[in-house]
């Protein structure tokens, strides 16, 4: 299934993305609903689908939280070819790569295929996660700050105890995870793509000067500390390891977020994603570096001769 409409100019991500100024900014997301009882989207078991990309840390972070809670037998997933051309993210019958999917239901050739079958007008960006509904063929959300939290609570009904009483965003910690995902989101997860996107020389500073600091200010509050918030895993880990995992190996060159690496220049922060990487099999096993080194190296309104890194070496550092 195809789409007809010509959309290049919102899957192609060479076009549009600075703002007059040379700057980056994001646009919202567009499908917002909720999973819930009584709802117009009931949580049920094998009725909800998450398309994904390795490479996309916003998609990962839902791989994540699936795993987390336990979710694998309720909520399929289709992982997205991670190579971006003007078609946007194709599927893996179209871009063969190892990992990655065809569409299971619509035999789509890219993302974009399964947009516009939920809606023919759609007129943003193409981007995953998706939580799509089976039931009612259209796509539930597309934002992942808000489907981790569906994932979070919506299905413990169906989860046995262990995995229902698994909570990442617990009532008593609410108040400093919201302050911390606020300017962690604004400086580092999507600063590095303000960085890494500007066109203008002013941009590039005006983004990437607020990253360090907020690094800074990251490395005061974990040294001495396994999690960002009291001493639990919650949502504020996972929303910052999908960026710091990708830092070394794809920020710091491609984005040239370079006045100092994860590696050599924070050791509280890279003691902290090291020990969530390798002890913690949500986070290693929905890590996949040359998904994500390939997608990030192939954009070549940044690198235009899509040469990849050899480097780090390796990926990440053991424990």
């Amino acid at each position: 299934m195809a789409a007809k409409r010509d959309v290049t100019h919102l899957t192609d991500i060479s076009k549009g993305l600075a703002e007059a100024d040379g700057s980056f900014k994001r646009k919202p997301s567009s499908f917002r609903g909720v999973i819930e009882k009584g709802g117009e989207f009931e949580p049920e078991a094998d009725r909800y689908h998450l398309y994904v990309a390795y490479s996309c840390p916003w998609a990962t972070r839902t791989l994540i939280v699936r795993k987390i809670k336990g979710l694998e037998e309720i909520i399929g997933t289709t992982v997205v070819a991670p190579i971006i051309g003007e078609h946007g993210w194709p599927f893996g019958n179209v871009v063969p790569f190892p990992g990655a999917e065809p569409d299971p239901f619509y035999n789509a050739e890219y993302i974009k295929d399964i947009y516009l079958r939920a809606d023919p007008n759609y007129e943003g960006r193409f981007t995953v996660p998706v939580l799509w509904d089976r039931k009612t063929e259209t796509i539930v959300n597309n934002e992942s700050s808000e489907i981790i939290r569906i994932l979070n609570t919506a299905f413990n009904h169906l989860l046995p105890p262990e995995k229902a009483s698994i909570d990442i965003y617990p009532e008593v910690h609410r108040k400093e995870i919201d302050e911390i995902n606020e300017w962690v989101y604004d400086t580092v997860n999507n600063g590095v793509y303000k960085a890494g996107f500007a066109t203008t020389q002013q941009a590039y500073e005006a983004a990437v000067i607020p990253l360090f600091d907020s690094l800074d200010r990251l490395e005061k509050i974990l040294t001495g500390k396994e999690y960002l918030v009291g001493d639990q895993l919650t949502e504020a880990d996972v929303r910052l390891f999908v960026t710091i995992v990708r830092f070394d190996p794809v920020y710091v060159g491609h984005f040239k977020c370079n006045l100092r690496t994860i590696r050599y220049g924070y050791p509280a922060i890279h003691s902290w994603l090291r020990k969530l990487y390798w002890n913690n099999d949500a986070f290693s096993s929905t890590c996949r570096f040359d998904h994500i080194k390939n997608s990030y190296y192939h954009q070549k309104n940044v690198n235009p001769h899509q040469i990849v890194p050899l480097g780090p070496i390796p990926d990440i550092l053991p424990l």
